[in-house]
């Protein structure tokens, strides 16, 4: 990992990792500024919680890695299958069907520049002696 890359996690969000996939090809590569605006605009369920995810990792590549707010971009986004919950549905004759509730993960790395570092303010001395 590069010193100007940051990372962010969203772990086992209650949507299919297909569904999320479909948003995180929308915004891969692009600028945080971006793919900020095309998340807002998209009437996918799986758009908010990416864009929240998006917005996390500028908020930590500017708090925590003092990057730049405006050259952020978007390296890898990645979804992969989180835990699955395991559920039964009553059919017929007193009998169940198996199905499984799917859980993902979301994956999100940033890159930036740093900013540059602050220069010390001079201290002026101030005479010791004041004329009264």
């Amino acid at each position: 990992m590069n010193e100007n890359t940051v990372k962010a996690t969203l772990r086992e969000l209650s949507l299919t990792p297909r569904k999320v996939a479909l948003v995180a090809a929308l915004v891969r590569g692009r600028t945080v500024e971006d793919a900020l605006v095309i998340l807002q605009h998209t009437p996918k369920r799986a758009a908010k919680p990416v864009a929240k995810l998006i917005a996390s990792a500028r908020a930590n590549a500017v708090n925590n890695h003092g990057l730049k707010a405006d050259g952020l971009r978007i390296t890898m986004l990645s979804v992969t299958s989180g835990p699955r919950l395991k559920r039964f549905r009553p059919v017929s004759r007193g009998r169940a069907h198996p199905f499984q509730k799917r859980t993902a993960n979301v994956y999100v790395q940033v890159t930036g520049e740093v900013k540059p570092a602050k220069k010390p303010a001079k201290v002026e001395a101030k005479d010791k002696k004041e004329t009264k």
